[in-house]
Parts: C-alpha cells; sequence; structure tokens
C-alpha cells in the first residue's frame, strides 16, 4: 500500500501551502453569510487560512481578499466580520507556533 495523500490548501494571506487540517476554513454559506468552519464541513464556497493571528488580521483588515475568494457579490455583512474577528482573537501569533530558540539557527 502507498502512503495516504493528504490534501493540501493555500492560506489566502501568506499563499503558505499546507495540509487541509492546518488551516482554518472560512465558509460562504448559502444564505450569502460568511463564518469560520474550524470543522471544515459546513456547506459552501470555502477560502483557507493558518491557524494564525497574523494571517487572520491581515485579511480581516482588507475585507476584500477573503470577498474575492468566496466570490461574494455584495461586501461581507459588519457582523460576519465582527464574528470573524472574535474567532481570530482566540488564535496564537505566528511567533509561538514557529518559535525557534534564539541561540540555534534554522
Amino acid at each position: 500500500m502507498g502512503t495516504k495523500h493528504i490534501p493540501q490548501r493555500t492560506c489566502i494571506a501568506c499563499r503558505a501551502v499546507r495540509a487541509k487540517r492546518e488551516l482554518v476554513r472560512i465558509v460562504r454559506t448559502p444564505e450569502q453569510r460568511v463564518v469560520a468552519d474550524p470543522t471544515g464541513k459546513r456547506a459552501g464556497r470555502g477560502a483557507y487560512l493558518c491557524r494564525t493571528r497574523d494571517c487572520w488580521d491581515m485579511v480581516l483588515s482588507t475585507p476584500k481578499t477573503l470577498e474575492r475568494a468566496l466570490h461574494l457579490e455584495t461586501p461581507m455583512a459588519q457582523e460576519d466580520l465582527a464574528q470573524l474577528r472574535e474567532f481570530a482573537a482566540t488564535l496564537p501569533p505566528r511567533e509561538q507556533i514557529n518559535a525557534v530558540p534564539k541561540n540555534e539557527t534554522l
């Protein structure tokens, strides 16, 4: 038997390609709402972001990026944007994820 295929996705903020499970999916629902989908199973058009506050802040500071990725026909609702910002606040900053001790080199 071969190795199991691991789906890859690209973060719409930093463009890093990672395993699908390492990213958080954002979904445009059939009702045209935009929500975070940590399970990755909700129905609708999806886009992916790293699990770091940096990537979320980058995209949420310029919602056009997310609106384009999700093929939204109208600007995102302020209510949806506020909920995504609340979710982003729970994520760690990038330094905590890729931390390398100062005396070591990559």
